[in-house]
């Protein structure tokens, strides 16, 4: 299960809105380096080939199936830091 902040909620909708189309975001994992994974966050204009992972507002989130053993208890936030 994968939890989003009401901040990240709202900045995603705002993006995809901003965006003009899309469904959703995509959040995945992938290998990085020689030690381990990277998330992947991507917008979703159609979600055939991916496991829906649940539905926020006016967008769901979208994770393949080979990555929900590593995303699962995942909590998303929005924060802007720095420039």
């Amino acid at each position: 299960m994968i939890t989003l902040t009401e901040k990240a909620i709202n900045k995603i909708a705002q993006n995809i809105s901003k965006r003009g189309r899309g469904i959703g975001i995509r959040v995945g994992v992938r290998t990085t380096g020689c030690s381990g994974l990277a998330y992947v966050l991507e917008y979703v204009d159609v979600a055939e080939e991916y496991n829906w992972s649940a539905k926020f507002n006016n967008f769901c989130v979208y994770v393949s199936p080979k990555d929900s053993p590593y995303l699962d208890g995942l909590v998303i936030d929005y924060v802007r830091q720095g420039l």
